[in-house]
């Protein structure tokens, strides 16, 4: 049983949930775990609003290479705190000639010269290595991953876009609202063969689509968590992301102080547990003895249901599913109805990987249920990713590797490939189970544009074990559960010592970056004018748009270090005419400044009809595209989402909400308008927008912005802008965060 609380919560002792306290709302606020902890990372006097330091950092090599080249651009001289460089996402080095390579030497070079941590491909997925070494009682770190969660170590850790990354790096601060604290209490123990992802897809589908947690930090407390180990906990946690919340942090416990004092770290322990009395502001009550078997089918973590319920009724609910696949793509691409075969449901591929699958309680657990089994001879097929090294060799040790592998399933090296669609890609109109992070469209690596699709629900380890060992046939856990005990894990990191570079406050500020040929500075961007034209390039009225619909994941992150490279494939996948659109803006802006549009000054004449705007020239006016989503940026951090439209010439988004705060982050660090409207837009693709005065606007309360579209006839509409900080303000004005710093 999930159950959400209609209003906030106090928490007596941590146990005892009443809706009344001797104590105030805002002065038991700061009896929570993450209160103190906010506080003593706050540079600010001010609670309300933060001004945040981190104690360290990682990215990985989709994102160190641009926040590099970004924070260098802005004069950046070292890493001012410990950097971890992984190597986990664009490893294979298979597509795109030397290019991934070029950018892991770049890394290390940028470890060598600014005294940062460089992890090397394959030795371990980027979350895995932050909770082996870097995650600790009270601490925080910031992440350019959205999966960047290390709350069940106890420290508050944030995924956000690379430009957050770089203010860090130039010893700025991390600015945001205090942000509300939900108590997610867990009661009870879960059963025998329920898993983290298990409890984290029940917890996604009670909250997400209602919100109740969107931009908040979730804090689990309850006598429910000692009831898991803290390897359990780190399965759980990571998939807080899916529930759109900002952060997490658990309350600790012996386990915890156990799993640091194994990873050598007995030092980085504290007991954190809430104040006799805390306030939150809503309450997630899960009773983990009723969570059974889980299954989210595509195209979203939120669209959970109970295995057993979909075993009883497959076909009204694929059907629902193809649907749905349709809207998509607009075609008859996919079809689930087809997988049901007298009545069971057949599965072709099987995946446990990343920081979300591939812990070692996970793939012992695996183990147990193929021991002695086999994953048949026919289409389905498993593969097993532990999330590290380490994690690999005690799995060897303990002989779990050959009881994998004489089942028949493939043993991969630590590899974030197939949470977004760059691994283990299955066949056109596969159905693949994984117990990664998310099953969005494409993140298996299919491309719905040419005619390529195949799916992923979301299931546990334990029951794509026992679907594996059922020759493919969707199985849950609890069929094929016999009592067995989890062999003690023990930690090895000779493999660390003897390839990870640990560089922190060495650097040499004489040694020469390592540019390979797709290695690109960013281009010149130009200043915020006074008044903005805006041509719309694309128009999406689906319900969510994902980052990875803004700019795929896949074979072109290959790319992600040539802005300009890169750019060619933004909304490729969702709208395949929208960079053709957008370049055509850009030509139309070099015109204005050249003085030889005539496009333009059957524009201006109408914008001149507008009232005080009748002495308006071109010369006052900077012409950017936009785009309309409804609620766009669900999903991955990655900056690229909005640093694409940028470099292409785009100077804002026009949404209803943004659907994290990270793409909205995103927006702002390059210089982008952040949008906002109540109603349904009139505006169509082609359609010219006009925002006068935008810089006084951006001085005001941004409440209620006049817009004008400038079609036969002229239309006012009223945009919003959300509250920023006067930093963000400058750095939209000045055009982006490099010429923010740089100024």
């Amino acid at each position: 049983m999930v159950k959400l609380f209609e209003n906030g919560i106090f928490l007596l002792n941590g146990k005892e949930i009443v809706t009344e306290s001797v104590l105030s709302k805002e002065e038991a606020k700061k009896g929570t775990i993450t209160y103190s902890i906010l506080k003593a990372h706050n540079q600010n006097d001010n609670m309300e609003n933060l001004k945040m330091k981190f104690d360290a950092m990682a990215s990985h090599d989709i994102t160190f290479v641009g926040i590099i080249q970004t924070a260098k651009a802005s004069g950046m001289k070292k890493f001012p705190l410990p950097y971890v460089l992984t190597n986990c996402h664009n490893s294979l080095c298979a597509v795109g000639g030397t290019i991934n390579e070029d950018d892991h030497m770049f890394g290390l070079s940028a470890a060598k010269k600014y005294g940062g941590i460089y992890v090397p491909p394959h030795i371990a997925v980027i979350h895995q290595f932050m909770r082996e070494k870097f995650a600790g009682c009270g601490k925080m770190i910031l992440g350019s991953d959205s999966h960047t969660r290390y709350g069940a170590l106890g420290t508050i850790a944030i995924g956000e876009g690379g430009g957050e990354l770089v203010k860090q790096l130039l010893e700025q601060t991390y600015d945001i609202a205090y942000p509300e604290v939900i108590a997610i209490y867990l009661d009870g123990k879960p059963n025998p063969w329920i898993g983290p992802q298990d409890i984290a897809l029940a917890i996604i589908g009670a909250v997400f689509n209602k919100g109740y947690v969107k931009n908040k930090i979730v804090e689990f407390v309850g006598p429910g968590v000692s009831s898991m180990t803290t390897d359990f906990r780190n399965g759980v946690d990571v998939m807080t992301t899916e529930t759109a919340c900002l952060s997490s942090v658990w309350r600790t416990d012996e386990d915890t102080k156990e799993f640091l004092k194994l990873h050598g770290r007995e030092n980085e322990y504290k007991e954190l547990n809430p104040k006799d009395i805390a306030y939150y502001d809503g309450c997630v009550y899960v009773d983990l003895s009723t969570v059974k078997p889980m299954i989210a089918l595509p195209f979203h973590p939120s669209n959970v249901y109970e295995i057993d319920e979909l075993n009883k009724n497959p076909y009204e609910i694929f059907k629902k599913i193809e649907e749905e696949a349709k809207a998509l793509t607009g075609k008859n691409l996919f079809s689930l109805t087809d997988k049901i075969v007298d009545g069971k449901i057949m599965v072709q591929q099987g995946v446990i990987a990343g920081c979300a699958g591939g812990n070692y309680t996970n793939l012992v657990e695996a183990a147990f249920y193929l021991k002695n089994k086999s994953c048949g001879n026919d289409e389905f097929s498993l593969s097993v990713y532990p999330s590290s090294q380490p994690v690999f060799v005690d799995l060897l040790k303990k002989g779990v590797i050959s009881d994998l592998t004489n089942s028949g399933a493939i043993i991969r090296t630590a590899f974030c490939g197939p949470c977004f669609g760059a691994g283990d890609t299955p066949a056109n109109n596969g159905f693949s189970i994984r117990h990664t992070t998310r099953n969005f469209p494409n993140r298996e690596g299919s491309k719905p544009g040419v005619g390529q699709m195949s799916a992923v629900a979301l299931m546990d380890a334990r029951s794509i074990a026992a679907t594996a060992a059922n020759g493919g046939v969707l199985t849950s856990a609890e069929v094929l559960y016999k009592e067995h005990s989890i062999p003690e894990y023990d930690f090895d990191e000779t493999s660390y010592n003897n390839r990870v570079y640990y560089g922190f406050e060495n650097g040499n500020p004489e040694a020469e970056l390592k540019y390979g040929p797709n290695i690109k500075d960013w281009p010149e961007i130009d200043k915020l004018s006074d008044n903005v034209l805006l041509k719309v390039c694309s128009k999406i009225m689906d319900p969510v748009t994902t980052t990875d619909e803004l700019i795929p994941s896949g074979e072109t992150s290959s790319y992600r270090s040539n802005p300009l490279g890169l750019a060619e494939f933004t909304l490729s996948r969702r709208d395949p005419n929208y960079v053709s659109k957008a370049k055509d803006v850009q030509k139309i802006e070099k015109d204005r400044k050249e003085g030889v549009s005539k496009e333009l000054e059957v524009i201006l004449s109408k914008i001149n009809q507008i009232p005080g705007q009748e002495n308006i020239k071109l010369k006052d006016i900077q012409v950017g595209s936009t785009i309309y989503a409804v609620k766009p940026g669900d999903g991955s951090a990655r900056e690229q989402a909005a640093s694409c439209q940028r470099v292409l010439g785009g100077l804002a988004n026009i949404c209803e909400e943004y659907a994290t705060k990270r793409y909205r982050s995103n927006l702002i660090n390059w210089g982008m308008l952040p949008f906002q409207m109540k109603e349904t837009p009139d505006f169509e693709v082609g359609d010219y927008i006009y925002i006068p005065n935008i810089n006084e606007v951006l001085s005001g309360d941004m409440k209620n912005i006049s817009a004008y579209i400038l079609g036969d006839t002229i239309k006012k509409i009223n945009l919003y802008v959300s509250n920023l900080t006067n930093t963000e303000k400058d750095i939209i004005k000045a055009g982006c965060l490099i010429n923010y710093n740089r100024k």
